[in-house]
């Protein structure tokens, strides 16, 4: 590629890992800041990521890697973020490099513990990052599926079209399809909200519920996804598109999803602190769940699957009653 944007991924994890390889297939150099230094000297070494989908090949001579998050953000001009949400805020306290003129593109799905804010929204408000300097990229799409290179599809949205372009092409492969989208504020809310609904749907296959439920379940939490985001921010969009229902569907039933995986196993008995510790990686909805309902109870949106959510894991109440309850409220 001519011409190739200065581009550096922030975070360690599968999805870090996952974009660092797509964008592999595109540029000549890409910067990527990881908070662990043996992380970064196993790579330079062996050339995978030891912690996350560590039979991806990648190639160091590509990669200008560092645990100093001030050294990549001085460097490049346009930073895609895949940090847990949870732990955002905390690495941004490490900031003393300048975000003026950068171009922040989130691939995390969650809100920001500190603030209650999506993450276009935080860096808006607290870092005065104008919102057409601002993007998003969504799914559908699983890390563990673009490191099989299976075929995938990523929605890149920005208010500035030209910044959308330019990731969706840098981005664009023979497994990636992308395409481009103006609506950041939804997309990034649909992104947080679909992980709510697949703990619902582990919860529910942990509880016993089959097939024909689950199909009901999602049915709902579509509609109830559109309720939600108009509140938010209205405008036009087709909530039956990839990057708000194809994103939920795969979320919702994907043996790879986390979310599911985490809720699951609140059906089956667990207690939340015991799946996350059974669990090795973030259940971005566990954090979601609590911001998306205390955002809800000003909107006032119609939200039963959000609110079941919350009463489970966050005010102990028992998954197999309040599921009952729920399966009256759904249509």
């Amino acid at each position: 590629m001519k011409n190739q944007p200065k581009i550096a991924v922030l975070g360690g994890g599968s999805w870090a890992t996952a974009i660092v390889k797509m964008l592999s297939e595109n540029l000549d150099t890409i910067g990527w800041y990881m908070r662990s230094i043996y992380a970064v000297e196993h790579i330079k070494r062996n050339k995978h990521n030891p912690n996350y989908l560590s039979s991806t090949e990648l190639h160091p001579k590509q990669l200008d890697l560092s645990s100093d998050i001030n050294a990549i953000v001085d460097k490049y001009d346009i930073l895609i973020l895949a940090i847990p949400s949870a732990f955002l805020q905390s690495e941004l306290n490490k900031l003393t490099a300048t975000l003026d003129n950068k171009i922040i593109f989130s691939a995390i799905k969650g809100i920001v513990p500190e603030s209650g804010l999506i993450v276009g929204e935080h860096f808006n408000e607290k870092y005065q990052v104008p919102f057409e300097n601002i993007g998003v990229v969504t799914g559908p799409c699983h890390a563990e599926e673009v490191a099989m290179e299976r075929l995938s599809y990523l929605t890149i949205a920005c208010q500035d079209e030209s910044k959308a372009r330019t990731i969706s092409k840098c981005l664009k492969s023979r497994y990636i399809k992308t395409k481009t989208s103006d609506d950041i504020i939804g997309t990034e809310y649909a992104a947080v909200l679909k992980n709510i609904y697949a703990i619902a749907a582990g919860i529910c296959h942990g509880l016993g519920y089959g097939d024909n439920f689950q199909s009901v379940l999602m049915s709902n939490s579509i509609r109830e996804m559109k309720r939600f985001i108009r509140k938010v921010h209205r405008m036009k969009r087709n909530i039956n598109n990839s990057a708000y229902l194809g994103d939920l569907l795969v979320t919702g039933y994907s043996v790879f999803s986390r979310n599911r995986m985490f809720g699951n196993m609140i059906g089956k008995g667990y207690t939340v602190k015991s799946a996350m510790l059974e669990m090795s990686m973030v259940a971005e909805g566990y954090y979601a769940a609590k911001s998306a309902y205390k955002i809800n109870q000003e909107n006032k949106a119609r939200t039963p699957i959000i609110d079941a959510v919350y009463n489970v894991l966050y005010e102990g109440k028992d998954p197999k009653k309040i599921f009952e309850k729920l399966t009256e409220r759904l249509n």
